[in-house]
């Protein structure tokens, strides 16, 4: 059974940071290309970050220079470090994991910046 477990969302003033964890059980995880989005309500969801098996990252343009994304193979763990938070942030964070013919998504993280 494939499992993506968010963990780290909350409450945070803007100018804050946060470090979402995705805990992968169940799938081979070196082998995924791993992800974060995000989804407001009313909206789409949309990508944050992505991070290759290679270790190649990808980065929405609203998030550059602020997040970052990284992973650890050991523990089949992929992580968004996410610093100087803005109240435009505020979305529930889903982790992915993607590869071919495989797709799997997290149940979700919230995370609110707001003062």
């Amino acid at each position: 059974q494939v499992q993506l477990v968010e963990s780290g969302g909350g409450l945070v003033q803007p100018g804050g940071s946060l470090r979402l964890s995705c805990a992968a059980s169940g799938i081979n995880f070196s082998i995924y290309n791993m992800g974060w989005f995000r989804q407001a309500p009313g909206k789409q969801r949309d990508l944050v970050a992505q991070i290759g098996f290679g270790g190649d990252t990808n980065y929405a343009d609203s998030v550059k220079g602020r997040f970052t994304i990284s992973r650890d193979n050991a523990k089949n763990t992929v992580y968004l470090q996410m610093n100087s938070l803005k109240p435009e942030d505020t979305s529930v964070y889903y982790c992915n994991a993607d590869t071919f013919g495989s797709n799997f998504w997290g149940q979700g993280t919230q995370v609110t910046v707001s003062s």
